[in-house]
């Protein structure tokens, strides 16, 4: 009896390794092998992308700083638009709930989307002088910065407006409790907690 048990314990949690396992290992190995691949190509595809028409817009009126301000400004609309799309309630039927976070996603593509792109305009870390496809491009350094300064300041104003709208919001809703108490249809804090 007891070299039975110690059997059934052998092949239970600590048991012997079987050729299933193996293989879903090798399975989730592979796996992370071919999304590592696929995430390598399409960032190396995207900075390709990058360089070859980041010179087209930087030339195009207004310059480089424009450009730069104007990307800033699409990455913050990203980012408003990804928290308002994310804070919805939860409730509502599937579609509603798939369209919210298709919404969301092209919310978040949109808000890093022109980061990644002046990105890839820099030149590489690790590059040779003579190779051209690492080489500065003119203008990604002065339309970086104007990204980073006017994605800042509106980032900076519409976190400053949305703190003073719900300190008004709040504002409003004590006032109108202060009144219906002082009517003696409201109930206080101490009140409710009695």
């Amino acid at each position: 009896m007891g070299k039975q048990a110690g059997k059934a314990a052998e092949r239970g949690a600590g048991g012997p390794f079987r050729a299933r396992d193996g293989f879903g290992l090798a399975g989730i190995f592979l796996l992370l092998v071919a999304v590592l691949a696929v995430l390598l190509l399409v960032m190396g595809l995207w900075k390709r992308f990058a360089r070859e028409t980041v010179p087209t817009l930087v030339n195009l009126p207004g310059g480089s700083w424009t450009i730069g301000g104007a990307l800033g400004l699409i990455s913050v609309l990203g980012v408003f638009g990804a928290l308002r799309c994310s804070a919805a309630s939860p409730a509502g039927t599937r579609l509603t709930r798939a369209l919210r976070a298709v919404g969301t996603a092209a919310c978040c593509a949109a808000a890093f989307g022109p980061f990644f792109y002046l990105l890839g305009g820099l030149p590489g870390k690790n590059c040779h002088s003579y190779d051209t496809s690492c080489s500065y491009l003119p203008g990604t350094g002065s339309a970086f910065l104007a990204y980073v300064v006017s994605a800042g300041a509106v980032g900076w104003f519409l976190y400053r407006w949305g703190g003073a709208r719900n300190d008004a919001t709040a504002a409003r809703e004590r006032e109108r409790l202060r009144k219906l108490r002082k009517k003696g249809k409201g109930k206080s804090r101490a009140a409710r907690g009695r």
